[in-house]
């Protein structure tokens, strides 16, 4: 570990299993998209609580049932989460028990409530208040603790992606990608769509050629998924906007987002939702969907995210901070609402890509210790799995 960031500079909360999270939430965690709306009822009755909306959790098959069921305890399984109220319909493929069952062996404070159990919707609601009501509580009475980067891990991705973005924001986070791994930590490299034609560079960072050889394949198999489908995957990467803003091809786009990954080298390539088993640079199997991979690396156990942006975005994850950092300064000043830091004065020349990057990281610093994003003062809980196969 860098000698530079071995120091207590965090303040977050200490979970059973001895992760830290940088919030508190109690997650109100909806198995079943019937259960959203019951859900979302709790979260206007209890403050300290947050859920999501979605469309799943029935009627899934094979390793698409198992991505979602991942997914689902992953959310309830990072550290940014006190306790779980698990929230199901009853008849559901996504059994409450089932995912209740997996977060509950980190010790966190979890209950199931059902709708058909308790007696329908308000009965459900009533409950489910009266047990997110008693954790809040709980959660309140928890105090933060230092600790320290080698803990963190941050999420990174780019959305809505201009001619700046690969010269300006991505790589400045490249620098906190590197600053976060020389202090011990992690960072998730995700987006495989956007990393087609720049799969070569990854590879040759790779710490050994098993996980060379991974790189190709997890390319070769997100193409081949456009091809069995008989599209070409390029009708929708570069996006309508990422055209608008300069980007002239899929190769380009790639080039640019890979920049987020610093320089260090890939240690592993994860699945879809699935915890890191290394520390340092870390690559998750997701595609370029905003909030799809957001949702991906927040139930990998990533405690922040910090998203780039050409054209601007309002995007947030109702349990993980998610620092949006701007690409040219035009767009910083028209989405102040959304954006929380401007990298456009690279391009300006008012600042150089490390400098930007070494404010970045002060950033993380300051939410990691309590400070609300742009996303979060505004509720923007933004929720999405990435579906791998057919509804049956």
């Amino acid at each position: 570990m860098n000698p530079e960031f071995n120091t207590n500079e965090l303040l977050g909360y200490r979970r059973p299993d001895g992760k830290v999270g940088v919030r508190n939430h109690v997650l109100i965690l909806p198995t079943i998209t019937c259960a959203t709306q019951a859900a979302k009822q709790i979260t206007e009755l209890v403050h300290g609580t947050v859920s999501f909306i979605h469309q799943h959790g029935c009627a899934q098959v094979g390793e698409d049932y198992d991505q979602t069921f991942r997914t689902y305890v992953g959310m309830g399984l990072n550290p940014n989460v006190y306790g779980v109220v698990v929230l199901g319909l009853g008849c559901e493929t996504h059994q409450a028990r089932s995912v209740a069952g997996e977060i509950a062996k980190s010790g966190k404070p979890v209950e199931v409530v059902s709708i058909q159990d308790h007696g329908g919707t308000l009965m459900t609601i009533a409950e489910g208040a009266r047990v997110a009501a008693r954790m809040v509580q709980d959660a309140s009475a928890q105090r933060r603790e230092p600790f320290d980067f080698s803990e963190l891990i941050i999420g990174t991705e780019c959305g809505g992606s201009d001619a700046c973005s690969g010269l300006s924001a991505n790589p400045a986070v490249g620098v906190v990608s590197d600053m976060v791994v020389d202090a011990g930590g992690t960072a998730i490299l995700a987006e495989t769509t956007e990393l087609i034609g720049a799969e070569h560079l990854l590879a040759k960072r790779a710490v050994n050629e098993k996980v060379a050889k991974r790189v190709y394949e997890v390319i070769e198999q997100m193409e081949s998924r456009a091809i069995l489908m008989g599209v070409d995957i390029r009708t929708g990467n570069p996006s309508p906007g990422n055209i608008e803003g300069g980007l002239s091809s899929l190769e380009e786009k790639s080039l640019g987002a890979s920049n987020k990954s610093g320089s260090r080298p890939l240690q592993e390539i994860i699945d879809y939702a699935q915890y890191p088993t290394q520390k340092g640079l870390v690559w998750m199997d997701t595609p370029g969907h905003d909030i799809e991979q957001l949702t991906g690396m927040v139930a990998g156990g990533a405690q922040v995210v910090l998203f780039t942006s050409g054209r601007g975005t309002p995007t947030g994850s109702p349990i993980a901070p998610v620092i949006k950092i701007s690409t040219n300064t035009a767009m910083f000043e028209k989405m102040r609402d959304n954006m929380d830091l401007n990298a456009g004065t690279i391009i300006d020349g008012e600042e150089t890509i490390q400098t930007a990057g070494k404010r970045i990281f002060e950033e993380i610093k300051e939410v990691s210790s309590g400070k609300l994003t742009k996303s979060e003062v505004l509720k923007q809980h933004d929720f999405g799995i990435w579906r791998i196969g057919p509804t049956f």
